[in-house]
């Protein structure tokens, strides 16, 4: 098993080498681990934020570990050479279109949230976005207006084909949980939103198990904070999935509790290739104090395990774990506890 292992800046290396320890604490067989630079420290010391040699680590690897990218005094470069353009092109040369991030408070933690313990409670959902299309990858630029001033603009589109293969990985995930889906969008709106939903509806035909219902942007950023109960299974594209799944993140209490897995179409002699990560960033102000919480970083380990490498069993041997480390008061400075990133990780360890 071929694990690319990519750091990057801030607290990645930190939280990544902890997530590293727990693998290793599972004894797998075959586990072989490659590390490579990505983002700010790869530009301080390759000229750019993804090397040759890290795109091509990552295409011969069975799946990848990410710690985080983003360097503030990257923040000046051309937009081409700044860290967070590793993560995007990662997604595009590797064709990592389908966004997993679940959302759910652990026992005991409900009053961490901002939502009122009964209403967080309730909070369980796993978002699909799409990552490779929107207005994060539509063409760009600024102008000069007819009156001289400048514009920015970004284009949003969606094909039918884009749509459809993400529509499809939420549907059989609803289908597998036995939940309904809810697709969001702005077809009021947006045309492309419209588009979304039409093609949403057609797939909705393949899968007449799943109930499927819509809701618009606005009223779902609502609803996620005020009834998250009504939420199992979210399909939404790159703009908007990238805002309610940090909304979804802070009603849980803490982004450093919050995995994701980014997946496409290619398979591996294990199972579905995939990019793991946590949803947090590179969190510069705390990097090199050992405070970073990893259980994010160490919970995408264990995504990467369930759906890249078949491993159930382990990965629910991880997410136990951190379910009693929480529950016995290993709690980081993101909690209000006082635990360091160390501390944190052995305690997850100890737990297996």
């Amino acid at each position: 098993m071929k694990i690319a292992v990519l750091p990057g800046d801030g607290i990645g290396p930190e939280v990544t080498a902890e997530a590293v320890r727990v693998l290793e604490a599972l004894a797998l067989p075959g586990l072989t681990l490659f590390e490579g630079d990505v983002g700010g420290i790869a530009y301080k010391r390759h000229g750019v934020p993804l090397p040759e040699e890290t795109l091509t680590m990552a295409r011969e690897a069975d799946a990848i570990l990410f710690g985080a990218v983003g360097d503030p005094s990257c923040d000046t470069l051309e937009r081409h050479l700044r860290p967070e353009q590793a993560i995007l092109g990662l997604r595009k040369h590797l064709g990592l279109f389908a966004n997993l991030r679940p959302a759910k408070v652990f026992a005991g933690l409900e009053h961490l949230s901002p939502l009122r313990p009964d209403i967080a409670a309730s909070l369980d959902m796993l978002i699909v976005r799409e990552l490779t299309g929107d207005v994060y990858f539509g063409a760009k630029g600024q102008r000069a207006t007819d009156s001289g001033d400048r514009e920015g603009w970004d284009m949003m589109a969606y094909s039918a084909p884009e749509v459809r293969r993400i529509a499809h990985v939420a549907f059989r995930a609803a289908a597998a949980a036995g939940h309904g889906l809810t697709s969001v969008d702005k077809a009021n709106v947006l045309e492309a939103s419209q588009l979304w939903r039409d093609v949403v509806v057609e797939v909705a035909a393949e899968y007449p198990q799943v109930p499927l219902d819509h809701m618009y942007v606005d009223n779902a950023a609502m609803q996620v904070v005020s009834h998250p109960h009504r939420f199992k299974v979210m399909l939404t594209g790159n703009l908007f999935g990238d805002i309610l799944s940090d909304l979804a993140s802070a009603a849980v209490g803490s982004i450093g509790l919050l995995p994701s897995a980014s997946l496409g179409e290619r398979e591996t002699a294990f199972g579905t290739f995939g990019l793991y990560e946590p949803i947090h960033g590179s969190a510069p102000d705390i990097a090199g104090q050992g405070k970073a919480n990893p259980m994010a970083t160490i919970l995408s380990a264990a995504m990467m395990l369930r759906h890249s490498f078949g491993m159930e069993s382990e990965a629910a041997r991880i997410e136990t774990a951190v379910s009693a480390a929480l529950a016995d008061g290993f709690l980081g400075g993101d909690l209000g506890g006082s635990h360091g990133t160390a501390a944190i990780g052995e305690a997850v360890r100890a737990r297996l």
